[in-house]
């Protein structure tokens, strides 16, 4: 798998976490939120920003571009 080249296209698959992690790096120095389930289901929570309505902000923000995307 070490050859496999990214195409940095959108995709109805999942992507690895690590890779979105590891993407994220550099690129959003501004703080990031993240989001999911860990192994046992229960949900996890983490940001890198501390106050919560800029977290709860850039939350919406994306939100409102996920449902723009469909369009």
């Amino acid at each position: 798998m070490s050859n496999v080249i990214p195409l940095g296209n959108v995709t109805s698959l999942d992507i690895p976490t690590d890779r979105v992690l590891e993407n994220a790096k550099g690129t959003c120095s501004d703080g990031v939120v993240v989001m999911g389930f860990d192994d046992d289901g229960v949900l996890y929570f983490a940001s890198s920003i501390a106050d919560g309505g800029e977290v709860l902000w850039l939350m919406e923000k994306c939100k409102a571009a996920l449902l723009d995307a469909g369009d």
